[in-house]
């Protein structure tokens, strides 16, 4: 199950690798075109470039959802073959289609029920939970649906006079049909589903700054498991009415209605801005520490998996090299570290930052967001970094000192046997050579994925892998498995997975 859950997650992120272009284009939009924050008249040429990029930055933020759908069709196929995509478009058009308040209220009408007037009454919870159907949970699950129905009948074989519709060309036919089944159960399913995320998030919507931490604490735990894309559908988007990414973006602030009739009552951002002080100078203070901390003679070693991990973090908002880098030799020193995420998105809830992202809290985002109606008080990044940095660094170096942490650089392993070199210079080919050794040599590697930091392998014999020689070249290495292995390698990790299936090949 926990391999499948985090499948799901590196097929998540296929979908939101698209969202930066949104960042760029909106964050440069408004800022030549700043009457269209207002709706005010659009004049001159400047103003009508920067209004056709909102727009075009908007058409995919408004089609979110079957971005997820697609993406996670693609993303869940064994080769990430386009026809699962097709599927799982053809899925999420069915369920969208049949889950439609219209279509409920003609075949279940008890469903949605009727007002004093004899009208459908629209504040009901399984109205508005219907209505709603078209959020990126949904789409998620169509994106299942095709990818899935690909893997499992991209090879079928039909009699000769339906020989047509043989192998992929059937797929989309299952997933349809399958669709049809998950559509009749979601009508009595979805409104409880619906309603369990209603509860969970107005829970903490309602603690208002503490909610906003308590969030930014569960998302950083689940980073091991894949899961926090999961929580972050139930504050980000617009799937229980919340979507503050999807507002911020739509250039909506407290008190403006979303295009699907909900009234915003959060302040827009709260549940992105304290993610910037923590990892713009947070990580990189934390990553100063360990270095400070890391015996001498490994500081050099060190020193190659912390800079590249601090300034992926302070750039782009990419965590997962820092994170993978400690938090299995450290695991008390982690919730900290997450105990500090929620400390800061608190505070900075509380008095009053305002930022959002695209992809994740880095510089790039910060700059295109700032031009947003909902960013407020952007310069108190400044005093909020400091105070990141200080207390990051304090409590990172305590911590290591005080209960002699092994994070990198203080670990047990002869340094002799450690070699940064093909690190140091972004010698791919070396660092897939020594990952390949490390498995056991091609013969014992069965496939090979990569997702935006890691290398996601499945070996044949889980006893022929050297850990430490793998970690000689990564930023960590993990066991979700017994036959897989997923190491760390960076924003880069690209570059080596297209060596690495060289090397196997």
């Amino acid at each position: 199950m926990m391999r499948f859950l985090q499948r799901l997650g590196k097929a998540l992120m296929l979908p939101v690798a698209t969202l930066p272009i949104c960042g760029i284009l909106m964050g440069i939009g408004y800022a030549l075109s700043p009457n269209a924050m207002q709706g005010g008249a659009i004049e001159g040429a400047l103003e009508i470039i920067g209004f056709f990029l909102i727009k075009a930055g908007g058409a995919l933020i408004d089609n979110m959802a079957i971005l997820f759908a697609i993406g996670v069709g693609v993303g869940m196929a064994d080769d990430k073959d386009g026809t699962a995509g097709l599927a799982a478009l053809a899925s999420w058009l069915m369920i969208t289609s049949l889950l439609n308040t219209n279509v409920v209220a003609t075949i279940a009408p008890h469903m949605l029920p009727l007002n004093a007037e004899g009208v459908i009454d629209t504040t009901s919870t399984n109205y508005v939970a219907f209505s709603k159907v078209a959020n990126p949970f949904i789409g998620i699950l169509s994106g299942l649906i095709g990818g899935l129905s690909y893997n499992k009948f991209k090879n079928t074989k039909l009699p000769d006079f339906l020989s047509f519709f043989s192998g992929k060309r059937c797929v989309a036919i299952v997933a349809g049909v399958i669709s049809v089944v998950v559509s009749a159960i979601l009508l009595f399913v979805w409104p409880v589903v619906f309603g369990a995320l209603v509860a969970l998030g107005k829970g903490i919507a309602s603690m208002d700054a503490v909610g906003a931490g308590l969030y930014a604490f569960f998302n950083r735990l689940l980073i091991p498991t894949g899961l926090h894309h999961a929580l972050n559908n139930v504050f980000w988007f617009d799937t229980i009415g919340l979507g503050d990414l999807s507002a911020y973006w739509g250039s909506l602030v407290q008190g403006d209605t979303m295009a699907n009739g909900t009234k915003i009552t959060w302040s827009v951002g709260m549940y992105m801005s304290g993610f910037f002080p923590c990892m713009m100078f947070g990580v990189p203070a934390a990553a100063f520490a360990m270095y400070r901390s890391a015996k001498p003679e490994k500081r050099k070693v060190a020193m190659g998996i912390l800079l590249s991990a601090a300034i992926a973090s302070f750039v782009c908002g990419v965590t997962e090299p820092f994170e993978f880098a400690f938090m299995f030799l450290a695991p008390g020193l982690y919730v900290v570290y997450a105990a500090l995420y929620g400390i800061f998105v608190a505070v900075t809830t509380i008095v009053g930052f305002r930022a959002g992202f695209s992809f994740s809290a880095g510089l790039t985002d910060l700059v295109f967001s700032s031009t947003l109606p909902a960013a407020k008080n952007t310069w108190m990044i400044i005093p909020l970094g400091v105070a990141a940095a200080i207390i990051f660094y304090v409590v990172f170096r305590f911590a290591i000192t005080k209960f002699n942490l092994k994070t990198p650089g203080r670990e047990d392993d002869d340094p002799d046997e450690v070699s940064d070199g093909a690190l140091a210079n972004n010698d791919y080919t070396a660092i897939a050579k020594a990952v390949l050794e490390g498995l056991g040599g091609a013969s014992n590697v069965t496939t090979v994925d990569n997702c935006i930091t890691r290398l996601r392998l499945e070996v044949k014999d889980s006893n022929l892998v050297n850990e430490k020689a793998i970690k000689a070249v990564s930023s960590g290495v993990i066991r979700p498995s017994k036959t897989s292995v997923q190491v760390i390698i960076g924003p880069k990790v690209q570059f080596v997975a297209d060596e690495f299936k060289k090397l196997v090949k």
